[in-house]
C-alpha cells in the first residue's frame, strides 16, 4: 500500500498536466469554433484535429477515473488490514514492555513482602504471588496472540504449533497440526494471513462449536499454499455474504485470502462440523523460482 501511495505521489504532477492539457484543448476547440462561425468559414483540418485530440483526452480521463474508483474497495481493505496489524503490534509492545514490566516489578515487591511478613500473612502473600504469576502469563499470551513475533524467526509451522499449544492447553479439544513439507520461504504476508485465519477459526471453534477434535493441515502445492481446518463441532449455516449477516470473523478470513489473490471456502452444516479451506497462490517471483528450481 505504501508503494502504491508513493507511486500515486509521483504520478500526480503528470495527472495535473494531463488535466490542464485537456482543459486547454477544450477551450481551444470552443474558441476555434466560435472564430470560424463568426467569420463564416468552413471547419479546417487543424480545428478538426484539435476536436479529436480533446475528445480523446476526455475519454482517457473518464476511463482512468472509472478504473481508480473500481480499485478503491480493494485498496481500502488492504490498508485496513495493514492498519489492524500495525495496531496489534503496538498493543503487543505495550502489553509486553509496559504492563509486563509493571507486573514483574509488583511480583518482586510481593516476594520482598512475603519474606518479611509474619506467619499469619504468608498464605495471603502466596495467593498474591500466584495471582501475579497468572496475570503475567495471561499478558504474555495476549501479547503473543496480538503479535506473533515467532513468525519471522521460527516460521509458520512452529508459530501455529505454539499458538495451538497455548490456546488449547486447558481445553478438552484433541488437536493435530499436519505439515507435509517444509515451509521455508513462504512470503511474510502469506504467513500472516494463514496464521490469522487459523487463529480466527480456532477462536470461533472454542466459542461456538463445542468440538472435540481439530485438524489443521498446511501443504505446499504447485499453485500455492493450502490451508485446511476441520473440526467435529456442532457446525452452522455459512452465510453467502458474511459481512452483511454479521459473521465478521468469516468475512475477515475471506478478505485476507482475497487480498492475496486466494480463495477461501467454508463448508458446514448444523451437527456436521466445519471445514475451512484456503489457497494462497504463490507470488509471480516465487512461482518462477519454483519452476526454475524444478527444471532439468
Amino acid at each position: 500500500m505504501l508503494t502504491s501511495l508513493k507511486t500515486f505521489t509521483h504520478w500526480r504532477p503528470g495527472a495535473a498536466l494531463m488535466r490542464w492539457s485537456a482543459a486547454l484543448l477544450c477551450l481551444a476547440s470552443i474558441v476555434a469554433n466560435l472564430v470560424l462561425y463568426l467569420a463564416g468559414q468552413p471547419m479546417t483540418a487543424a480545428v478538426m484535429a484539435v476536436h479529436v485530440v480533446a475528445m480523446l483526452s476526455i475519454g482517457w480521463h473518464l476511463r482512468h477515473w472509472a478504473r481508480t474508483i473500481a480499485l478503491r474497495p480493494a485498496e481500502l481493505a488492504d490498508r485496513l488490514l495493514k492498519v489492524q496489524e500495525n495496531e496489534r503490534q503496538r498493543l503487543s509492545r505495550e502489553l509486553h514492555d509496559e504492563i509486563g514490566q509493571l507486573l514483574t516489578a509488583a511480583k518482586l515487591q510481593a516476594s520482598w513482602l512475603q519474606r518479611r511478613a509474619p506467619n499469619e500473612l504468608q498464605a495471603q502473600c502466596s495467593t498474591l504471588l500466584s495471582t501475579l504469576d497468572d496475570t503475567l502469563a495471561n499478558v504474555r499470551d495476549v501479547s503473543a496472540i496480538l503479535n506473533p513475533r515467532q513468525l519471522s524467526s521460527l516460521g509458520l509451522e512452529a508459530s501455529l504449533r505454539a499458538h495451538l499449544l497455548r490456546t488449547l492447553e486447558n481445553t478438552n479439544v484433541n488437536w493435530s497440526l499436519e505439515c507435509r513439507q517444509r515451509l521455508g520461504g513462504v512470503p511474510e504476508d502469506m504467513a500472516i494471513a494463514a496464521f490469522r485465519i487459523t487463529q480466527e477459526a480456532v477462536t470461533n471453534m472454542l466459542r461456538h462449536a463445542r468440538a472435540s477434535n481439530l485438524l489443521v493441515c498446511i501443504q505446499r502445492l504447485p499453485e500455492g499454499l493450502s490451508l485446511r481446518i476441520n473440526d467435529d463441532g456442532q457446525g452452522f449455516s455459512p452465510a453467502s455474504n458474511p459481512a452483511d449477516e454479521g459473521q465478521r470473523g468469516m468475512a475477515g478470513m475471506a478478505e485476507r485470502a482475497s487480498l492475496l489473490g486466494g480463495k477461501l471456502s467454508v463448508s458446514s452444516q448444523p451437527g456436521q462440523g466445519t471445514r475451512i479451506q484456503a489457497l494462497f497462490p504463490w507470488p509471480p517471483r516465487t512461482l518462477e523460482r519454483a519452476k526454475t528450481s524444478t527444471a532439468p
